[in-house]
């Protein structure tokens, strides 16, 4: 016996010393590869010429300086051709393959397809021998082999298929390749290859599952396909493991453990398997016991995202792990809660991307939620090294934003202020905080003031404006008479985007009297823009204005909804430029980027809407437009562009605030519930206006403001 563990000692300090000159190598490697690559374009129907931001490279050395990166996850402008879960998706070159899985009515699928994530293609591939959901899947060589799972009773079947090419060609059905040493299904799969003889033999290890009795602690390998050996034995057998091999070792991350009961129990354990000594152990903990999860290797750090927690909620959790330190780190959050769904790596070391397709909601609770309500999935997730939001571990960890952000929730009658964690830190109206004199009622805009000590929100069908305290909630100003329109002095007529300018003048589009206004502190109109008529015609009349965003030469940006214009005007009245974009049929609320780029939203186009990027010559250089799914914007009212080049946008009719990444026209962020309106944390009704406000008092979206 001395022997032997004078030998075990020996290959663990050989596997150390090897580990740790291949992180080196990683760190080296995967810092040099992802500093050079950049998010390419997806053929949703978006199309840019538009560089990425420049602030990304600094963004991104800033973000893993202290530690290992957090993660960008986002749901892909396309999505499955039908909602799916419980199916195995394995690494297939630069694409991934989707084998089996199961219908939201519960049937189980033997159709096997191809996904080219660069294009956003999903094609139909084969099909397996039997249907097939809660299997595992792995390519050995120029073979997929589909181990286990439910059809829908527990099976030992190993099906096999040549691994389809990408995009597919016309191939038969897969074919019944072996057996398990027992029936096995809610198994994972993790691969380890190894170099011998000058080739690379990939040795597949199965781990967790379950019989359809009893929980399998045994842990399996086969370098075939079909021949199978027990390797070790997990200290806490597990089905729904998060599975993943990193350092010549395998990783559990929790599970859904075996109960006296009928109650569902989960553990939090993180297990570690050696397959060269046969141990397993646990050596660490999750931040909660969940099931259902997925598990990443990316950049020499292990991610978990999403999963179910046992009677709780399905989570939007992503969580770091340091295989070198066992250190569990937060990493930040999925744009939409998911669990079951199937996972896989495309890519190696810090340029690796990880894709969650599909999946499973049961239900979602508090800053957590996120994303569709409940069901089964149609969405595919990219998770991604963040250029963004500090290191893993740290308090902005993922989130698109640093500060404060306010939401003019219009439906609810009430501004919410968020943290980047999708908290609540304040609302008003509330108990303490009544509302102005006349109620508050639509506000349609809201944005802070006078170094984020006050907070200016115009109410556009209570034909008001007010200025409140931030965060007291004392009624600072107000301008205008509640419930009652009018075109006289002191009266206005759907009142939209007010803002303070640093003169202390108040300018707002008074869109139904077709007029800005400039009204001093005192409530006294000081300039106009606009006669009162319903006509383009500059410099005399406007027709139906929505936005006028200050400049910082002293200018303003005016959109006009009848006609589709954008004008660039001085207060007083002068007209500097116009243009007409004959394919937005509702701009909203322009904003200037750079001295000859603009941001806005096509607000009610004929379909979907829309988010645009155009020059004064009406070129269009950037276009989000995803036509359906969970991707796809309704009434979407104000687009800016965060410091970091992030979109943030308010998608109003699908009652969420969502953060876009122009780069790869994925939603990396996301407060509300799609299509779900609602007044608990975590809800919002047609949130109609946004702004952010950073530690130090400033509103980088405006900072020409006062």
């Amino acid at each position: 016996m001395e022997r032997q563990s004078q030998r075990a000692r020996r290959i663990r300090r050989q596997r150390q010393r090897a580990i740790a000159i291949a992180a080196l190598a990683v760190l080296l490697v995967g810092g040099i590869a992802f500093a050079s690559c950049s998010g390419g374009p997806s053929t949703s129907s978006a199309t840019t010429t538009s560089p990425a931001p420049a602030q990304a490279t600094s963004d991104h050395k800033a973000s893993t300086a202290g530690g290992p990166a957090s993660i960008e996850a986002g749901v892909e402008p396309w999505q499955l051709g039908a909602p799916l879960s419980r199916e195995s998706v394995v690494a297939n070159g630069t694409g991934l393959s989707v084998l089996g899985g199961i219908t939201p009515s519960g049937t189980s699928l033997a159709t096997v397809s191809t996904i080219s994530p660069a294009g956003g293609a999903v094609a139909t591939a084969t099909a397996l021998a039997t249907p097939v959901h809660d299997a595992a899947a792995v390519a050995l060589g120029r073979t997929t082999y589909v181990v286990g799972g439910g059809s829908p009773d527990t099976v030992a079947t190993v099906q096999s298929l040549p691994t389809p090419a990408i995009p597919p060609a016309t191939a038969g059905t897969g074919t019944v390749a072996g057996q398990l040493p027992q029936p096995r299904s809610d198994l994972a799969i993790a691969t380890i290859p190894a170099r011998a003889g000058g080739r690379t033999a990939t040795t597949a290890y199965v781990v967790g599952g379950y019989d359809g009795t009893t929980y399998l602690p045994g842990v399996l390998s086969t370098t075939d396909g079909t021949h199978f050996a027990t390797v070790a034995t997990l200290p806490v057998a597990v089905r729904y493991p998060a599975v993943v091999a990193a350092g010549g070792l395998i990783y559990a991350f929790g599970g859904q453990t075996a109960s006296a009961g009928s109650a569902t129990t989960a553990t939090d354990d993180i297990q570690v398997v050696d397959p060269v000594t046969h141990r397993a152990s646990v050596v660490g903990h999750l931040p909660q016991a969940l099931y259902g999860a997925a598990a990443f290797l990316i950049g020499g750090t292990i991610y978990v995202a999403g999963g179910q927690v046992p009677a709780g909620p399905t989570l939007t959790q992503i969580t770091a792990f340091v295989p070198s330190s066992h250190k569990v780190l937060n990493a930040g959050l999925l744009p939409q809660a998911d669990a079951f769904a199937g996972y896989a790596t495309v890519g190696s070391s810090g340029s690796a991307v990880g894709y969650m397709v599909g999946g499973e909601v049961t239900g979602q609770s508090g800053n957590d939620q996120a994303g569709v309500a409940s069901g089964s999935l149609r969405t595919v997730i990219s998770l991604r090294r963040s250029r963004y939001g500090g290191p893993a571990g740290s308090p902005g960890a993922g989130a698109p934003f640093a500060g404060t952000l306010l939401i003019a929730d219009r439906g609810n009658d009430r501004l919410l202020a968020l943290d980047p964690a999708r908290n609540i830190t304040w609302q008003y109206p509330s108990a303490t905080m009544p509302p102005p004199p006349g109620g508050f009622y639509f506000p349609d805009d809201a944005f802070f003031i006078k170094g984020g000590t006050g907070i200016i929100s115009n109410q556009e069908d209570n034909h008001t404006i007010v200025e409140i305290g931030y965060p007291s909630g004392k009624i600072l100003w107000q301008y205008g008479h509640p419930g009652q329109s009018g075109s006289a002095p002191g009266y206005l007529n759907q009142p939209d985007d007010a803002y303070l300018l640093k003169s202390g003048t108040i300018t707002v589009a008074d869109a139904s009297n077709n007029r800005i206004l400039f009204i001093s502190p005192q409530g006294q109109v000081t300039g106009q823009i606009g006669n009162g008529a319903d006509a383009h015609n500059p410099p005399t009349s406007i027709a139906y204005p929505n936005g006028d965003t200050p400049l910082a030469n002293g200018d303003v940006l005016v959109s006009e909804i009848n006609g589709s214009w954008i004008d660039e005007y001085t207060p007083t009245g002068t007209l500097v430029w116009t243009v007409h974009i004959p394919t937005v049929n509702y701009p909203s609320d322009p904003q200037q980027l750079a001295s000859d780029l603009y941001l806005m939203t096509d607000y009610d186009p004929p379909a979907e809407g829309r988010i645009l990027e155009f020059t004064r010559g009406g070129q269009v250089t950037w276009l989000y437009d995803a036509t359906s799914g969970d991707a796809m914007l309704k009434k979407p009212s104000l687009a800016e562009r965060l410091p970091n080049g992030l979109i943030m946008v308010n998608d109003d009719y699908r009652n969420r605030v969502v953060v876009i990444d122009p780069t790869t026209y994925s939603i990396v962020w996301q407060y509300g519930i799609t299509d779900v309106s609602g007044t608990a944390p975590g809800l919002v009704s047609i949130p109609d206006g946004f702004d952010l406000l950073e530690a130090n008092g400033t509103t980088p979206t405006h900072p020409q403001t006062g």
